[in-house]
């Protein structure tokens, strides 16, 4: 009997999906793939969609997040 993916294993995928997730947030409010990737995990993507939302350039507003 094989034994059922716990503890680490599940929480690396768990991490994995909500990583893909917040590049694609990122990518959607117009950053580039590789910056999304690099920042995904970094900094608030909600923070970031605020200031870009109120007319902020996204290079302004990661640099004001970050």
């Amino acid at each position: 009997m094989e034994p059922t993916a716990v503890g680490h294993d599940a929480i690396d995928h768990d991490k994995s999906s909500v990583h893909h997730w917040r590049v694609s947030q990122l990518r959607r409010l117009g950053m580039p793939g590789p910056l999304a990737e690099i920042y995904a995990d970094r900094i608030d993507w909600h923070q970031i969609a605020r200031l870009v939302q109120h007319g902020c350039p996204l290079r302004l507003a990661l640099r004001i997040v970050s």
